[in-house]
């Protein structure tokens, strides 16, 4: 484990401290690694649903409009049930 050194401003100190008081984390080592183990999720949920968008952009666009779309899929569905 690493360990590292710095300084926060007063504000961003006392709101670690109230954190710890408050039963929330142990320490602030606790909080600092808790905080950046959210932003990693947030940054991998973020990643993810990019490449979704990208991958729907690439599928291409249709013409239609969204309600034709739905109606379409519904009589397809009801023709493959018979």
């Amino acid at each position: 484990m690493t360990d590292l050194s710095f300084s926060l401003p007063s504000a961003l100190q006392n709101w670690i401290e109230q954190q710890i008081a408050l039963g929330h984390y142990a320490d602030a080592g606790d909080y600092l690694r808790d905080l950046i183990r959210r932003h990693r999720a947030e940054a991998e949920d973020v990643a993810r649903v990019r490449a979704l968008i990208e991958e729907g952009e690439a599928s291409g666009y249709l013409d239609a409009e969204p309600e034709a779309i739905i109606e379409e899929i519904i009589a397809e569905r009801r023709a493959r049930r018979g």
